[in-house]
């Protein structure tokens, strides 16, 4: 990331940039057949399939699906056994999958430039709102720890590519590691980190963070 040697190259204010308020939305009330019927489809089970794995009736499991009976605990919790899930989750919403057909293409170059005194950051799909992930190129200008004004940390987990040259990927809680053309690493962004380049020209890395 950045150096934290002031406001304007906090990583922090790269992460703002991209970090947008969503929208809430209300739960809508959990139709129990509706639920179990997706459950079981969504494994590709048959209702002679997910009854026996329930250990309960044909008859009695269409019932609960069509919504023609409100099942006994007993019931539930042979449901929520076969379908290797626990009780509760019989009764919790699924996430909304959607698809937005939401997409972006940033060409090589094109990204906008944010500089500090040691990264170059090229911002990649800028023009994308509320992304759940901030991607950008840098050129690592940093060549010793001593230009860092501490640790960087922020928020969020982070994903590491090494694209040309070397680095030395220095973090809070581990030895540094030597990482040259291909290698990669991930890592909880709370933790110190801070990536110095060590080859004679300036190394190139793709980052990744969450915001989320």
């Amino acid at each position: 990331m950045s150096d934290a040697t002031s406001p304007q190259n906090d990583p922090k204010s790269l992460i703002r940039i991209a970090r947008e308020s969503g929208e809430t939305m209300e739960g809508e009330p959990l139709d129990l057949g509706v639920r179990v019927r997706d459950l079981r489809k969504a494994r590709g089970w048959t209702l002679e399939q997910a009854a026996g794995q329930a250990g309960l009736a044909r008859s009695t499991l269409s019932k609960i699906e069509n919504g023609q009976m409100s099942p006994t605990y007993e019931a539930l919790k042979k449901l929520a056994e076969g379908l290797s899930i626990s009780v509760p989750q019989l009764f919790t919403p699924p996430a909304r999958v959607e698809a937005n057909g939401r997409m972006v293409v940033t060409k090589a170059g094109e990204g906008a430039a944010h500089a500090t005194t040691t990264y170059e950051h090229e911002l990649l799909a800028e023009n994308l709102t509320s992304k759940k992930m901030l991607p950008y190129r840098a050129r690592v200008r940093a060549r010793s720890m001593e230009e860092y004004d501490g640790w960087v940390r922020h928020d969020g987990e982070e994903f590491l590519l090494v694209l040309t040259g070397v680095i030395r990927l220095y973090t809070e809680f581990y030895a540094p590691v030597e990482m040259r053309r291909g290698d990669s690493a991930y890592y909880d962004a709370t933790m110190g980190h801070n990536v110095v380049s060590v080859s004679p020209e300036d190394a190139t890395i793709l980052w990744v963070t969450s915001l989320t």
